[in-house]
């Protein structure tokens, strides 16, 4: 085992003990903060909500974003290597869409969570 870092000393053990049965291994964190950094870009989520709506082209995503398509397929590659789009090649088009539904899940409860933040500061303002 590596170095202590932590400069305390546990309180209540039991706690710590029942975190860490649970806590996800190494790996499985760090491909949660490689899907979060993926997601942790104002083009990819304008490109994941176009998505919501509608599958569509790399072309007509560029369109839509005022982008060049070597931008936008820049960036749908690395949205899928993290199994947020997929591709469908019909003839010499390809289509995107989102992978799942856990993409839209994600998408919306972020959304919820900063609409109810900025409502509970809006209200301790107002009084």
């Amino acid at each position: 085992m590596g170095t202590k870092k932590s400069d305390c000393v546990a309180m209540f053990p039991e706690s710590i003990e029942k975190v860490q049965k649970s806590m996800p291994k190494d790996c499985e964190i760090d491909k949660v903060v490689s899907f979060f950094k993926v997601l942790a870009d104002d083009t990819r989520i304008r490109i994941l909500y176009a998505l919501k709506e509608q599958e569509m082209c790399a072309g007509d995503i560029a369109v839509f974003l005022d982008m060049t398509k070597s931008a936008v397929s820049h960036q749908l590659a690395v949205m899928r290597k993290m199994h947020q789009v997929r591709a469908r090649r019909e003839g010499k088009n390809v289509f995107y869409s989102l992978d799942d539904q856990h993409i839209v899940d994600i998408m919306e409860e972020a959304l919820i969570h900063m609409t109810h933040r900025l409502l509970v500061v809006f209200q301790h303002v107002l009084g």
